[in-house]
């Protein structure tokens, strides 16, 4: 998932923005809950976008890592049948002297089932 977003520690960053990637791994037994080709039964990947496109878009942060670590409580407690989640936050165009294509950092968790 790409978004445009206002995250950052420099006033530029704040100011202009820049893009930032999002990739999310869920967990979620299938082979034990799907068993009738039934919506109900699964997660929703058309609502877990909304979800962390809705928190992103509406929410800046001066750390990649406090975005992250939100989006993933977020998820969590919006999805509670999911067991585990991992993201991976990307950030481009980043101000700093020095040649790379991006900064990326990851976060996991997991929900609880007893």
């Amino acid at each position: 998932m790409s978004f445009h977003t206002y995250n950052g520690v420099f006033p530029e960053e704040k100011r202009m923005g820049q893009r930032l990637e999002i990739d999310v791994e869920l967990t979620y037994p299938i082979e034990e809950q799907v068993k009738n080709d039934d919506l109900t039964e699964t997660v929703s990947y058309a609502d877990v976008y909304d979800t962390i496109e809705r928190f992103v878009l509406n929410h800046n942060y001066n750390l990649i890592e406090s975005l992250a670590n939100n989006v993933l409580q977020t998820l969590l407690a919006d999805y509670p049948m999911i067991t585990e989640i991992t993201l991976k936050v990307r950030k481009y165009s980043v101000p700093i002297a020095g040649i790379f294509d991006n900064i990326e950092i990851e976060v996991s968790g997991s929900n609880s089932n007893d």
